[in-house]
């Protein structure tokens, strides 16, 4: 692939699938040496609470919704420049046939939310006759339409940062418990307390770590999703508004 080829395809209405895939290879490939050196085994057997495999478990979850949501994002991202493409071409009143919508050249539109958007806009001009046709509400449904299920980002997020404070909660309590009933005098005593802090302490430091580490890497992901989404909604917002929307309000008188 060339660097032209490479640089067409990040702009590309696949780019925000293709971005994904980059950047999660590259976790991945983080991941695999982490496995190859053995510190990944070493934070299991050290965390005895296991939520730093709670942690990792969480996260690979929302990796993949992220990765559905980038998917169907890319694919309506796809349908919308189609129909933006056509709109564009043949400039006019568009029509509903069942559940298609016909363009102007009496081309159907690709399904997709902005189709389905754009029927909604002609039912509703449709409907109320030779009035102003506000579409704000209908794109604030859209917005919500694409934007709802990215909020699982943010909770994912939230959660695996208190989940590493609450591990790093749980560590100190393993940490101190044993300086009550600590002997001075002995020496098997202070070996066992020192050991018991020392294992307190890893359970703090993975969990903190992963805990970090994990909510980094989802908000990275979801952020690209949302730029993703929101180019989207700009996207048919635009085309609505300067062919859609004009076009069925000169039709109406």
């Amino acid at each position: 692939m060339t660097a032209q080829t490479f640089d067409s395809a990040l702009t590309s209405d696949r780019a925000p699938l293709l971005r994904w895939m980059i950047f999660t290879g590259v976790c991945a490939f983080g991941f695999v040496l982490l496995w190859h050196y053995g510190l990944f085994r070493v934070m299991l057997n050290a965390d005895r609470t296991n939520l730093s495999l709670i942690i990792t478990l969480l996260y690979a979850a929302t990796t993949l919704h992220c990765l559905w949501r980038t998917s169907v994002i890319s694919r309506e991202l796809d349908a919308a420049q189609r129909v933006a493409a056509i709109v564009e071409h043949a400039p006019g009143k568009v029509t509903i046939a069942g559940s298609n919508v016909i363009a102007a050249d009496g081309a159907r539109l690709p399904a997709g939310c902005v189709t389905r958007h754009i029927r909604s806009l002609a039912l509703k001009a449709g409907l109320q006759g030779r009035h102003r046709l506000d579409q704000t509400l209908l794109l604030r449904s859209l917005a919500d339409q694409l934007r709802g299920p990215n909020q699982i980002g943010s909770f994912a997020s939230d959660s695996l940062m208190k989940l590493g404070l609450l591990g790093t909660i749980i560590g100190f309590i393993m940490m101190l418990a044993p300086i009550a009933g600590l002997d001075a005098g002995d020496r098997a005593s202070v070996k066992t307390s020192m050991g018991l802090m020392s294992d307190g302490m890893a359970v703090a430091m993975y969990t903190t770590l992963t805990g970090l580490i994990g909510s980094i890497l989802i908000k990275i992901q979801y952020y690209m999703l949302d730029a993703a989404t929101a180019r989207l909604f700009s996207l048919a917002s635009d085309v609505t508004e300067v062919f859609v929307v004009s076009s069925l309000e000169r039709e109406n008188g």
